[in-house]
């Protein structure tokens, strides 16, 4: 079936929809990753965006029951520029096509994805519209004025109190939109957690009395989730705490940094970053919107990653108050093994090594 992209530039790009035929607005974002699609489509942190993958041939895998990142598809719409009809791998379950249509997600296929991409590396992220009927100028100007993506964090949290039993530090983690292998990282290490909604408040936290606290990755601008930034400032020195892209992100802010939109953001597997405490560089899994100013962080907070595409923060230290944070994806396994470290660092901290 014939669909068109119509972004809010009004440029227009013509293909064919697949998955679930239904109308869709979001942000129109671009991942470079050239494997790990499904853990794109079910990444919470993608809550509102229309993604677009810049590799070629998206579903050549399938679709399997274990690598989901979350219960269902997070993102608005999938565009990729051609869409694999007859995947090849053992692990395979179901095709891309069928898993979208599962899950009620439109996409759209043969577009010229490097033109897109040009064209969102150019002018920065917009918001756009799939559809599969033709639309008046007043009607695609309505759609995209009524989308926004500010209770991204309320729409993906869980609902109630969950306990992951173990043996190890006894972590209280708040879900913004937690990836499933970020519980599978701590659970390796033997961690007890206690995952919370994003709503709780420190209380709430405190209440389990933890070893430490863990702000997860989510969807949005951190600005949004302001009564959380409120909560996370009343446990800063109280307990060890560390985060993951947008809790590192809230973190910051709770701290009295500042935070700023990317024009296109980092989407992808593939960026280097250096580890300024040993020199060591690593690639990353990245997929954030927004980045924290490095000039606005407060004196004796210390910045230990940095983005060599960029320079921008990666990761950032507070020994005095136990707190040590990160922007990237330490659990996504991009390296492979690059940054699995991370996790032993965060556990350390948690169990009172300041120099972890």
């Amino acid at each position: 079936m014939k669909a068109q992209l119509i972004l809010e530039n009004g440029v227009v790009f013509n293909g064919n929809a697949f998955g679930y035929i239904k109308e869709t607005v979001g942000e129109v974002v671009f991942n470079t990753s050239m494997t790990g699609y499904q853990e794109v489509l079910t990444d919470p942190s993608y809550y509102g965006q229309i993604v677009t993958m810049t590799y070629p041939l998206i579903g050549n895998y399938g679709i399997n029951i274990d690598d989901m990142e979350s219960s269902s598809i997070k993102v608005k719409g999938f565009i990729v520029r051609e869409n694999c009809q007859s995947p090849s791998n053992w692990r395979c379950e179901f095709e891309l096509n069928d898993y979208l249509k599962r899950n009620r997600i439109i996409g759209l296929e043969g577009i010229d994805t490097r033109a897109l991409t040009k064209m969102i590396r150019n002018n920065g992220t917009m918001r756009g519209i799939i559809t599969v009927r033709e639309l008046s100028r007043s009607q695609i100007q309505t759609k995209i004025d009524a989308f926004n993506n500010t209770n991204a964090v309320a729409e993906v949290t869980r609902a109630d109190i969950e306990v992951v039993e173990g043996n190890g530090p006894h972590i209280a983690m708040y879900d913004f939109g937690m990836k499933n292998n970020i519980v599978r990282s701590f659970k390796a290490r033997n961690c007890k957690m206690t995952v919370f909604p994003a709503s709780s408040t420190a209380e709430q936290i405190l209440s389990v009395n933890p070893d430490g606290i863990f702000l997860s990755n989510g969807p949005g601008d951190p600005k949004d989730v302001g009564e959380t930034i409120n909560e996370v400032k009343k446990l800063i020195g109280v307990k060890p705490m560390t985060g993951i892209c947008l809790g590192h992100q809230i973190l910051a802010l709770a701290m009295g940094a500042n935070t700023t939109k990317l024009k296109f953001g980092h989407r992808g597997a593939n960026h280097p970053v250096l580890d300024k405490q040993t020199g060591r560089v690593m690639i990353t899994s990245q997929n954030h919107g927004y980045v924290v100013e490095d000039e606005t962080l407060p004196k004796g907070i210390e910045v230990t990653h940095v983005n060599l595409n960029d320079n921008t923060v990666e990761g950032m230290k507070d020994t005095g108050n136990s707190i040590y944070s990160i922007q990237f994806h330490p659990e996504a396994c991009p390296g492979p093994h690059d940054t699995d470290p991370i996790f032993d660092e965060f556990v350390a901290l948690m169990k009172g090594d300041t120099h972890a």
